[in-house]
């Protein structure tokens, strides 16, 4: 019995019709690589060899009226792949705009939850002659990094690259269980669960002092409920705007090399800038720096094997009330290793621990009073923004036999926190994907217009003479 994660299962919890939680990745193709030229019906044929062997993209959840606990994932036995494939033509005249638009459209719909929770858009007729990909999979059932991952079990080194190797014995998922096996085992993780918080309480109150008291003391991460207010700051709906950009993964390094910093302080100084002077040209840059919650992959520290999102986070602070780019990258570098060491004092499995306890109806009916009461407007800000890094493929990687020339991860917006930004390293380019609550961001153009200038602010303070 597969079953989910309370982690993955707070994803379908915290779901409604205006806070959809699923992620996409926006892909750009160069159809004139695949083996013969582009032809949609031989791409879905690829596809249709991959999904068969890779069972992720065949299960579904199954959850009776006997199931006491979380979900469980289950094979479709009535899988049907024209239901998750979509043909569509980008409105003329085809170009970043109209392919945008067309994206945001699509990541405002809610996944059918009766059947696996994917689809994939195809769409042709974009202004260079390429085509464009837009893959949508559920956050309960992928993180960042198994998100990635499934793509490259899509893709290949090489245009006609066979499908990946898995063993006969791991390409399909666990069958229907039985009403006694599930009615079974719910019943003994309710029975544990008291016994379960005994055991997780301890560290949580021993934590929550040395937490605070690093954070007060300016030596750990920003304090929740302290970021400003920002016009991106409210409750959201369900329209979305989407936007991209793409910058050298070179000039990063470059600035990366000459601070002596990381490549994540060089991307968050990046972000940094873009939103100093996207805020300063609408009239409401802050005197205070934005806090930024910041997934963090523990799929390397975690000691639990069950479940798709192995995720922590932690907060962080962008320092765009700083005019020289120079010191925001150096502010960035210190704040950084202080919130890390902060974090680290987390437990890797203590989100997902906590999250075993996170309950259906509860969730549900917190969320959307949350929502229609507007509580976002009513509080502190917690945080900002979303800003998630997420490692990608070295090297030029063919999807389906389609060389892969872009790949903008777009992940999801939540009440108070309508701007997301994802940043996925790609063969030498760095992909950045922005997603937003449309009524509150509006259009993100401008705003990923910036992310080249931004860059070129911190390469110009990286070659000034000492």
């Amino acid at each position: 019995m597969q079953r989910l994660s309370g982690l993955d299962a707070s994803f379908l919890y915290l779901e409604t019709p205006a806070q959809v939680l699923h992620v996409c990745g926006l892909l750009t193709l160069a159809g004139s690589t695949m083996p013969g030229g582009y032809d949609f019906e031989r791409f879905k044929e690829k596809l249709a060899e991959r999904v068969a062997l890779i069972p992720a993209f065949r299960r579904k959840l199954h959850n009776p009226l006997w199931n006491l606990t979380h979900p469980v994932w289950i094979e479709d036995e009535d899988f049907d792949l024209e239901a998750h494939v979509h043909r569509i033509g980008v409105p003329a005249p085809g170009d970043r705009r109209e392919l945008a638009e067309l994206c945001a459209h699509i990541a405002g719909q809610r996944l059918d939850r009766s059947q696996p929770l994917w689809q994939l858009h195809v769409i042709e007729g974009l202004a260079d002659g390429g085509i464009a990909v837009l893959l949508k999979m559920h956050h309960a059932s992928v993180d960042g990094v198994s998100g990635a991952s499934l793509i490259t079990y899509l893709a290949g080194l090489e245009p006609d690259a066979p499908p990946p190797e898995i063993a006969r014995d791991e390409r399909r998922n666990a069958g229907v269980p039985g009403r006694r096996a599930l009615l079974g085992a719910g019943l003994t993780s309710f029975v544990k669960s008291p016994a379960e918080v005994v055991k997780l309480l301890p560290d949580l109150l021993g934590l929550v002092p040395r937490w605070l008291g690093k954070a007060l003391q300016g030596k750990g991460m920003p304090v929740p409920f302290t970021a400003p207010r920002t016009s991106f700051n409210g409750t959201i709906t369900a329209h979305r705007s989407v936007a991209y950009a793409s910058l050298d993964l070179d000039e990063v390094k470059q600035v990366k090399n000459t601070f002596g910093v990381t490549v994540n302080d060089v991307v968050l100084a990046v972000v940094s800038g873009a939103l100093r002077q996207f805020l300063r040209e609408r009239g409401e840059l802050p005197e205070d720096p934005l806090v930024a919650t910041v997934p963090v992959s523990v799929h390397e520290r975690t000691e639990r094997e069950h479940g798709s999102n192995k995720v922590s986070a932690f907060f962080a602070s962008l320092p765009t009330h700083l005019e020289d780019p120079a010191a925001r990258v150096f502010m960035l570098a210190e704040s950084n290793r202080l919130s890390k060491d902060h974090h680290y004092d987390i437990d890797a499995d203590m989100l997902g621990d906590w999250a075993q306890f996170s309950a259906a109806t509860m969730f549900g009916l917190a969320v959307r009073a949350y929502s229609a009461l507007r509580l976002a407007e009513r509080h502190p800000v917690v945080h900002n923004l979303v800003v998630s890094t997420v490692p990608g493929p070295p090297m030029p990687l063919y999807l389906l036999g389609c060389e892969i020339t872009g790949l903008y991860p777009l992940g999801p917006v939540f009440h108070g926190a309508g701007l997301n930004v994802t940043v996925l390293s790609n063969a030498g380019r760095v992909d950045v994907g922005l997603l937003g609550a449309r009524e509150l961001t509006g259009d993100l153009w401008p705003l990923a217009d910036l992310f080249p200038e931004a860059l070129g602010e911190l390469l110009k303070a990286a070659r000034a003479p000492k």
